[in-house]
C-alpha cells in the first residue's frame, strides 16, 4: 500500500487523511459540504467585487447628488 493511495468512493480522498478524520469523528460529508460552501461563497464575492469595480469606473462621473434625486424620483414615481 503507497502513502498516498485513493479510492473513487470517497473522492479521491487519501487513505490516510480519511483515517484521521474517522478517528477524529469528523464526517467526511459535512467536511466536503462545508469546504464546497465556502469556495463557493468565496467565488461568487469575488466576482461581485469585480462586476463592482467595472461599474464604479464606468459610473464614477456621476455625483451622490444626482444619484440619491433619481433614486427619490424613483420612488416618487411608484
Amino acid at each position: 500500500m503507497s502513502f498516498m493511495s485513493y479510492e473513487n468512493r470517497f473522492g479521491g480522498i487519501p487513505r490516510r487523511l480519511r483515517g484521521m478524520l474517522e478517528r477524529l469523528g469528523i464526517k467526511l460529508g459535512l467536511v466536503s459540504r462545508r469546504t464546497f460552501g465556502e469556495d463557493r461563497k468565496k467565488s461568487v464575492l469575488e466576482e461581485l467585487e469585480e462586476k463592482a469595480k467595472k461599474l464604479s469606473t464606468r459610473l464614477g462621473h456621476i455625483s451622490d447628488e444626482e444619484v440619491a434625486a433619481l433614486i427619490r424620483e424613483d420612488r416618487e414615481c411608484r
